[in-house]
């Protein structure tokens, strides 16, 4: 009988380099250098797409980044970034330092083994379209299309209609363009929705209701679906912020409808105007510059941002550089609380510079239009109340009728509790009269009603009504307000909690 012999592979082999030259990826925490922010540390092998990586686990965790110093030229990557806490201070939480190495290890190593799967099933997959995360839940529904005043409140009319309950969703309208994704499960059985002919059926309904516009050349429009979403989903998780996953589809949809460029010319439709008013005004008060140079020594070509300071915005623009398939490979920046300055040393993923005019007029503006579309200038509205089904149409229709638009919108459900905020302006493109808002405020009995002013960033307290120096006028005069506490106050004895 012949003696088959098999080779012994020792079980350690696979992590030997691990164990001799220490772990692919160390995070050090440093408080002690300076005295009024956290240096996060960053030494890893150098891969695509891991500068990303870290700057979302730092995002979803509300940290603001005041500082970054970025550089992966060759096989090894560093990173430093001076970051504070959601209230200006150092990190002194040992539970968050904590979670900041683990998060960044955990991702660094799930990231290859996860690219390794993708890369093994799926070799010609549309980066620009990544799959959403499938678990077993919910259904995800991705609308895109030419938006139009009162269009959010068609699409949750017709959810209404279809017999969906929206558990959560996230919406961005830009130069005339909108992008949507809506968390839903069956009304009845609160199952996620897998029939094939109803998610058709969905699926056609919706294109129907985004497609009615007046402008039939445009052949933006989509709807998808994707099944099986999690309770994970959850983008708030009861902190007000969206997770970063998400906010990168959004912001994969608008490019996917060139929210970048010019609303549609043409004779303009009435349903268009108040987004070519709003473009006008974008226009005369632009704070954001982009410019690209070229480093010929080294072949980089160098991009360099100048805007508004905020939270979110190096997300936003490393996120944009990515998705449009470039190389991050050195990157600065700095902001004083006012003002950010990005500077970033770039080559597309073949590594050639951007050596063409379009090829730097394309990213020019892809970039200042995901620095914008985040920003809302406008009023918003945070509402609270038992969640049912057909809650979030009563709501958007009210609005519509008394002529605001949605310019954004967030929906969560946490519990039996339906939290939604809603960014609105005058469906004429003028500012809302803070007075007429205020009443909003005063009449709106049946739900919670927080109102703030996202141009001024003051926010109007629950009693207390902002100070003016004129009194403030008796006459009695139609009201949202008024409109809101008849209608939904009607409707609040019928309120039907998700279970």
């Amino acid at each position: 009988m012949q003696k088959v012999c098999w080779p012994y592979f020792d079980p350690d082999f696979d992590n030997l380099g691990e164990r001799i030259y220490g772990p692919p990826c160390r995070v050090y925490i440093d408080n002690d250098s300076i005295q009024d922010c956290t240096v996060v540390k960053v030494n890893s092998e150098n891969k695509q797409g891991l500068l990303l990586e870290v700057v979302q686990i730092l995002t979803d965790m509300n940290l603001i980044i005041t500082k970054g110093y970025i550089s992966s030229d060759g096989g090894w990557f560093m990173d430093v970034f001076h970051v504070k806490d959601e209230h200006g201070n150092k990190l002194t939480d040992k539970s968050v330092i904590n979670h900041i190495k683990h998060a960044i290890g955990t991702s660094r190593r799930e990231s290859d083994s996860v690219k390794a799967s993708e890369a093994n099933n799926c070799p010609k997959n549309n980066s620009l379209e990544p799959p959403l995360i499938d678990h077993g839940e919910h259904t995800a529904i991705e609308m895109t299309g030419t938006d139009r005043p009162g269009l959010f409140s068609e699409i949750f009319a017709a959810f209404a209609d279809l017999h969906c309950n929206v558990l959560e969703a996230h919406a961005w309208s830009h130069n005339a363009r909108l992008a949507c994704i809506a968390y839903v499960s069956d009304d009845y059985t609160h199952a996620p929705i897998d029939d094939p002919s109803r998610l058709a059926s969905i699926e056609d309904h919706l294109s129907t209701v985004i497609r009615a516009t007046a402008d039939p050349s445009s052949n933006s429009t989509h709807v998808g679906h994707k099944e099986n979403e999690t309770d994970g989903f959850l983008a708030g998780q009861g902190k007000g912020c969206m997770n970063t996953n998400v906010e990168r589809r959004l912001h994969q949809l608008m490019l996917s409808v060139r929210d970048f460029d010019e609303p549609f010319c043409g004779p303009s439709p009435l349903s268009l105007l108040s987004s070519k008013l709003d473009y006008c005004d974008q226009k005369e008060r632009k704070t954001t510059i982009v410019t690209i140079g070229n480093c010929e020594e080294r072949g980089y070509s160098i991009v360099t941002v100048t805007s508004k300071d905020r939270k979110r915005l190096m997300f936003d623009t490393i996120c944009t550089l990515v998705d449009m398939q470039y190389v991050i490979f050195h990157a600065a920046l700095r902001s004083d609380g006012a003002d950010a300055f990005q500077e970033y040393f770039i080559r597309h993923i073949d590594g050639r510079a951007l050596n063409t005019e379009g090829e730097k007029e394309r990213v020019i503006k892809c970039l200042e239009a995901a620095i914008e579309r985040r920003v809302c200038e406008g009023v918003k509205l945070e509402l609270c109340a038992e969640n049912r089904v057909g809650l979030l149409s009563d709501i958007t229709r009210v609005l519509r009728e008394n002529g605001l638009t949605v310019v954004r919108a967030d929906v969560e459900t946490q519990g039996q509790k339906s939290l939604n905020a809603f960014y609105v302006r005058d469906i004429s493109g003028n500012k809302i009269d803070m007075e007429f808002v205020e009443s909003v405020k005063k009449e709106m009995r049946p739900i919670h009603l927080e109102v703030k002013n996202e141009e001024t960033a003051e926010t109007v307290g629950p009693h207390e009504p902002p100070a003016t120096d004129a009194p403030q006028p008796q006459s009695h005069r139609f009201s949202l307000g008024e409109i809101l506490r008849s209608q939904i106050e009607r409707l609040s004895h019928n309120f039907v909690p998700t279970k």
